[in-house]
């Protein structure tokens, strides 16, 4: 939490283990008031959280104690694969640990509004898991208040965190790294990208892993279509890089684009793959069925959402494991709308 002018930063669980030089779970049992603990480390924890001025979170330490066996996800999107995906795994792997889910549904970017969204969430007891692949989430992610257990499912972050943020991703940069260099050795001369937006302002992984393999093969770097999320900005970029007869290759952002560009390009009488290759993001379950079936790199949304419930469960309860900052490895899916360039 970034802390500006004379507020002093309110001590979080982790602060206090940090002081006492003991994990957190040790610093949950102590104000939990469990019976393992060693007398001399429950002084030295109490001295700790008497010099920061800690203040339990009354959330964390229901969720602790077993008396609010809930977790609220935060997203401002429900309906996207990529999202609904998420909540799938998440809602699987909480419904096996007999928790219930919530879903606040983060309608405006607007910081008031954003975090009147967060304070809801926590006032309704148990964790937090917050979808921030986007510009609300990543300021709702940022507004949760300290002490209370929360797991973000992030873009893939530019250098590993440390294990005050308890982040979930999958590799974005290396996926469209991977999908671009297929469509470079298939024989095209470059590779066009259609972008979805990212949740920050610096550049997307998924941009950067694109120009990545590019740069490495000495191919021109096209400039990137803005193609927003869905398959009416696919279709609109589609028409634009139909219109260029050098554009023999497309790498979209996700599939929903790809399927904008799909019909863009049939409309312009462009044959896929013959005339134009395209590659898609997610593999989405239409992917396979499209014609031609769409060339995409396989993300295991599903599997990344019970990760971050495992993440956030391991964090507040004993008898759960904790492994910090789970990555799921994506996988390029070869089908028919991937081939080599036409031929002159």
């Amino acid at each position: 939490m970034n802390v500006t002018g004379h507020t002093r930063k309110t001590a979080s669980i982790r602060d206090v283990a940090a002081a006492a030089n003991v994990s957190y779970q040790t610093v949950s049992r102590v104000i939990n008031d469990h019976p393992s603990v060693k007398p001399s480390t429950r002084d030295r924890v109490l001295a700790a959280i008497e010099e920061l001025g800690f203040r339990r979170s009354a959330t964390a330490h229901a969720l602790a104690s077993g008396r609010s066996r809930s977790v609220t996800v935060l997203t401002a999107n429900t309906t996207h694969y990529g999202y609904a995906a998420l909540l799938q795994g998440i809602e699987e792997a909480a419904r096996g640990a007999s928790y219930a889910v919530g879903i606040g549904v983060l309608e405006s970017v607007e910081e008031t509004a954003v975090r009147a969204e967060v304070q809801r969430a926590a006032d309704a007891g148990g964790g937090l898991i917050v979808i921030a692949y986007d510009p609300a989430g990543v300021r709702a992610l940022q507004s949760v208040p300290a002490g209370l257990p929360v797991v973000g499912v992030v873009e893939t972050p530019a250098s590993p965190p440390g294990d005050d943020r308890p982040w979930v991703w999958t590799d974005d940069r290396v996926a469209a790294y991977e999908a671009t260099r297929h469509l470079l050795r298939l024989g095209h001369r470059t590779v066009h990208y259609v972008a979805i937006p990212s949740s920050t302002r610096r550049t997307a992984p998924r941009t950067a892993g694109w120009r990545a393999a590019l740069r490495e093969a000495g191919a021109p770097e096209p400039r990137p279509v803005q193609g927003n999320w869905g398959p009416a900005g696919g279709h609109a970029a589609g028409h634009k890089l139909a219109a260029d007869p050098s554009v023999t290759a497309i790498l979209c952002g996700n599939d929903d684009l790809a399927l904008g560009v799909i019909r863009a390009l049939h409309e312009a009488g462009r044959a896929i793959p013959g005339e134009v290759s395209v590659a898609g993001f997610d593999d989405a379950p239409h992917s396979a069925y499209l014609t031609p079936s769409l060339t995409s790199v396989r993300l295991d949304f599903t599997g990344l959402g019970r990760a971050a419930f495992g993440l956030l469960h391991g964090a507040v309860e004993e008898s759960a494991s904790v492994a910090p900052h789970p990555v799921s490895v994506p996988e390029l899916v070869v089908r028919e709308s991937s081939g080599p360039p036409p031929t002159t």
